[in-house]
């Protein structure tokens, strides 16, 4: 299980480089309409990423996956799905593999790369050994994988996420609310991704107005869905209004001589949870102190969704549900003012319920620790951070592997029991997950760049022992 799960987190890890395009293609496609700059070819070339999204997914998740991101493992990505799903289709034209074949190429040849990388050849071969070599067992790879699909998996397959798909969006208030309360539940994990592969990029068809079927909840919606955008307009009002009501009760309830000094943070988390959408900052504030209140927060969640699904609501987001994506993506919105006034009055019952949750149970949120340890609040010197982290986490030979998400660091270690956790949170991290020899350590934004730090450290490191 341990195994497994660092493979998932993997995974999750991957999906977030082509996911991180969306916001490139939906900015394009919004600057082109007409009532802002009017303009077809703008227009054009933001559908082009849409239209080719599951290819950006075969690219970005081999080179995710890849241990070294090299371009080489993209290409064979790019050659993978090409063979796949060109192979399908010869077999059977009706079979449609949609982003799921970019994934399932993504990853082929993602692990084919770390396998055969380094590969030797006889000298006469050489020239197709390395990293050359992986397109071509890639190529390979998928020809067999197009027949295995095309002929035995793929039909009955499609014929079962279609009926999932079909039933979740079917289910209605209920299915938007399941939805909600486990993409909060899987963020705990790294996993969250995954699932909003299949509701963002698979489940449900619609047909645009040259003739070609695009699926997913967020592909459908700025393809011209008017059904679109049931899976993602609740998260605006949780994302804008109702986790800043969060660090508002955290303030609030902290103690007096200490606001000061945890003002300026709690104003920063907020207010890019507000803007940008990127809310893991403030749900580790309290996920580790409060289990069950985080449990809260993900029901409020689904509740959130159920209530703008009965209303009629529909919005999309290319990155996450910001204040940005909110007013961008506004002209393809159904009912997109209704989501003020939900999101105020979620706003409330989140402030209330924070506020009299931490007063009743004593919670140690930031600001109500005493004098001395405030100190210890996070204010990281990233700098110096990626240095003093490693010791922390038992040195650079305690290391296997060092990943990055949006705001924590993915770590695989020999021995997680000399990890100091307590010492690591003092330095500046938010906090710390384990399950087994797989950490993650949140950091917050500039989580890429202190994963990027300590990677040269651990090459510095190997480099002097050799």
């Amino acid at each position: 299980m341990k195994g497994w799960f660092g493979e998932l987190q993997k995974i999750g890890k991957a999906l977030m480089l082509p996911v991180a395009v969306l916001p490139a293609a939906a900015l394009l496609l919004r600057f082109g309409a007409d009532d802002l700059l009017n303009s077809p070819f703008i227009m054009k070339a933001g559908g082009a990423l849409f239209e080719n999204l599951a290819l950006l997914f075969a690219i970005g998740i081999a080179v995710g996956i890849a241990h070294d991101n090299n371009g080489a493992a993209g290409l064979s990505g790019c050659v993978g799905y090409l063979v796949l799903t060109n192979g399908v289709k010869a077999i059977d034209p009706k079979l449609n593999m949609s982003v799921l074949g970019g994934i399932v190429a993504g990853l082929v040849a993602g692990y084919l790369y770390n396998r055969y990388y380094n590969i030797k050849l006889p000298d006469y071969l050489q020239f197709f050994g390395g990293r050359r070599f992986v397109p071509l067992v890639t190529a390979a790879s998928s020809v067999l994988l197009a027949g295995i699909f095309g002929l035995v998996i793929w039909a009955p397959l499609q014929a079962g996420i279609h009926s999932t798909g079909e039933w979740i969006i079917g289910a209605g208030a209920f299915g938007v609310f399941i939805y909600g309360v486990l993409n909060r539940l899987l963020i705990l994990v790294g996993l969250h991704h995954v699932l909003n592969s299949f509701i963002w990029f698979v489940f449900g068809n619609y047909t645009d107005q040259t003739g070609k079927v695009v699926t997913g909840d967020l592909n459908r919606f700025f393809a011209g869905d008017p059904t679109a955008g049931i899976f993602m307009a609740g998260m605006f009002v949780i994302f804008m209004f109702g986790l800043p009501a969060v660090a508002l009760a955290i303030y609030h309830q902290a103690k007096p001589q200490n606001r000061a000094a945890i003002g300026g943070m709690l104003f920063s988390v907020a207010f890019t949870a507000f803007l940008t959408g990127i809310t893991e900052p403030i749900e580790f504030m309290f996920v580790f102190l409060a289990p069950m209140l985080y449990v809260l927060h993900a029901i409020l969640t689904g509740a959130a969704l159920a209530v703008t699904y009965s209303l009629g609501i529909l919005h999309g987001f290319g990155f996450s549900a910001g204040l940005t994506d909110y007013l961008l993506n506004w002209k393809f919105a159904t009912k997109p003012l209704m989501i003020i006034p939900v999101g105020l009055a979620f706003g409330v019952v989140y402030y209330l319920v924070f506020s009299w949750a931490i007063k009743t149970f004593n919670l140690p949120t930031p600001g109500r620790y005493d004098e001395e340890e405030t100190t210890a609040l996070p204010n990281m010197d990233v700098g110096t951070f990626p240095t003093r982290l490693l010791e922390k986490l038992g040195g650079a030979e305690n290391l296997q592997a060092v990943d990055s998400c949006i705001t924590r660091l993915r770590l695989k270690v020999k021995d997680a029991d000399v990890i100091k956790e307590e010492e690591i949170k003092a330095i500046g991290a938010g906090g710390l997950i384990r399950h087994g020899n797989n950490v993650q350590v949140i950091v917050g934004i500039k989580a890429e760049l202190i994963a990027d730090e300590i990677k040269k450290l651990l090459q510095r490191n190997k480099n002097i022992q050799a």
